[in-house]
């Protein structure tokens, strides 16, 4: 037996709402993204009182911080890709 659902074509107002829920969602992974870099940083900063070098420490951070603009800018662009989807007749 086969079950048939009819699904009505989405209107323009559920198009945005989508486009506000997946806004949100990526927003959530930039949180989640921005608080391991907190993270990391503050891991960095704690082997400095074990020896490590300012140098290295500042290195590190930047290193970090190229990580997390890299990854902040995939979920741009895959929320973009998203938005153009979800509002594309």
């Amino acid at each position: 037996e086969q079950i048939i659902i009819s699904v009505p074509p989405l209107t323009e107002e559920r198009r945005r709402d989508l486009v506000k829920k997946a806004k949100a969602e990526g927003e959530h992974a930039k949180v989640g993204i921005r608080n391991n870099r907190k993270d990391a940083i503050d891991m960095v900063k704690s082997l400095k009182s074990d020896g490590l070098s300012e140098d290295l420490q500042k290195d590190a951070e930047e290193s970090i911080q190229q990580i997390t603009n890299g990854f902040i800018k995939k979920v741009d662009d895959q929320l973009e890709v998203k938005e153009k989807d979800i509002m594309t007749i």
